[in-house]
């Protein structure tokens, strides 16, 4: 029987999707579940909410517990087989607004603020100390545990993991298996498809379709000449609604598809949030602030959501493509699936730094995740990467030896923060957001 240990339990929706998703999974309906958050109210949402799909969907079998607070994180870790990891630092208030307000006394704005930039760079500085908390109790008491590692900054938060501690990670985010159906819906190709076949590498939320193919043919060509027509005619328009501009701009001048989001992709390059070119964010429809708005919107439909899902007696679930069930499935049953994992990379691509965390093929088998051989990225695909891969690098560095001068190399070379200011104010707003986040930080020297 194997012991699942959620952490960040409060998080309600995606433990729904984990767990219930465990609950509908044979190799794991007996599975003891451990709840863990430092938010009372939340965690029993969470518990009352999961309590009701066991009931429901699985008989009774899995057998839940609450654990609360920093002092009963070991509790909730002993034992475990797994460990799912959902937490956020710092939380909307004060931290996700400290992120995107301060920037943005500079002129600095971002969409979501998570992954790369200023914001990902201070997300994942205030989060690594936690995770190596977390790690090196998972050392002491589930040594051979899994942790499937959710929280973002992905690549920064996962290889902070792989780097300093013994504990065997993967960083885990569902772009990559709605990447290729997105795009081939979006372009009219999807009802066509009889054999789809992909392949997708990169990093996290900048990997690559690098391969597309229909019982064998090839569907590249036509996707380039659907999106540069779609493309061409979305921006001679004065205001733009299309969701995906960004990604196809980056489509035709790159070759290649990203798995994540426009407003995503927006702010990891140095070419769409400029404030010399402001027309730029209505001709591509980026959505500055993005990340706070949908905090605040989470936060005001919280009260009509938990009655769905907390006081909803005749809850269910369906099966999701969260990658979680399947690779904890793999592992119990051995048998083998390939999922998008993000990993070491150690040679695995070959024009990538070993040091980076890579998101790639995975096989996952009794054996745990294994990264799978890729090679070259084309390399202006792997050229992009790598301007994305400084920051993460020097963000863990910064984080692992607590020295500011890694805090501001990181922002230096950052590409959208580097595009818009000067040194001097660079090094400037990260003594500011280091002095905001002081209660969430190390002393940094």
């Amino acid at each position: 029987m194997a012991k699942i240990t959620f952490l960040g339990a409060g998080s309600t929706i995606f433990a729904k999707n984990i767990l219930g998703d465990v609950m509908l999974t044979g190799a794991l309906k007996d599975a003891e579940i451990a709840l863990y958050d430092i938010d009372p109210v939340r965690l029993q949402e969470s518990f009352r909410m999961l309590t009701t799909l066991n009931r429901n969907i699985n008989a009774g079998q899995a057998r839940i517990k609450t654990y609360l607070g920093v002092e009963n994180r070991k509790k909730a870790l002993r034992g475990a087989s797994y460990v799912v990891n959902a937490v956020q630092v710092g939380g909307y208030d004060p931290a996700t607004i400290n992120d995107f307000e301060i920037p943005k006394k500079y002129g600095l704005r971002q969409t979501i603020g998570d992954t790369l930039g200023i914001g990902g760079i201070f997300r994942g500085l205030r989060t690594i100390p936690v995770m190596l908390e977390i790690g090196r109790e998972m050392e002491e008491v589930c040594p051979d545990a899994w942790l499937l590692n959710y929280t973002n900054p992905m690549a920064i938060v996962t290889g902070a993991m792989l780097l300093a501690t013994g504990v065997k990670t993967v960083g885990l985010c569902h772009s990559v298996q709605v990447c290729a159906e997105g795009l081939l819906r979006q372009l009219g190709l999807w009802e066509s498809v009889k054999r789809l076949r992909w392949k997708i590498a990169g990093i996290n939320h900048q990997a690559w379709l690098i391969e597309i193919s229909d019982a064998g043919k090839d569907l590249y060509p036509e996707i380039r000449k659907r999106a540069l027509h779609l493309l061409e005619k979305e921006k001679a328009k004065k205001e733009n609604q299309h969701h995906d501009l960004v990604r196809l701009e980056i489509l035709r001048n790159f070759g290649y598809y990203l798995t994540e989001s426009s407003e995503h992709s927006a702010e990891y390059v140095p070419w769409f949030i400029k404030s010399g070119y402001p027309e730029l964010i209505s001709r591509y429809n980026i959505p500055l602030d993005e990340y706070p708005r949908r905090c605040l919107s989470q936060i005001e439909n919280w009260k009509k959501m938990a009655r769905e899902l907390v006081e909803n007696p005749t809850l269910t679930h369906t099966r999701t493509r969260e990658y979680g069930s399947y690779i904890m499935e793999a592992m119990e049953t051995n048998r083998p699936i390939q999922i998008g994992g993000n990993v070491l990379n150690q040679g695995l691509v070959t024009n990538l730094p070993d040091k980076a965390v890579v998101e790639i093929p995975c096989l996952v088998d009794g054996n745990g995740v294994q990264g799978c051989y890729v090679g070259d990225l084309p390399e202006q695909c792997a050229a992009l990467n790598r301007t994305s891969i400084n920051v993460q690098i020097l963000t863990i560095q910064a984080a692992l030896t607590k020295r500011k001068e890694y805090v501001y190399q990181a922002a230096l070379l950052d590409p959208h923060t580097a595009a818009e200011l000067p040194i001097d104010r660079i090094r400037s707003l990260c003594d500011e957001l280091l002095a905001a986040h002081q209660s969430f930080l190390p002393k940094f020297r």
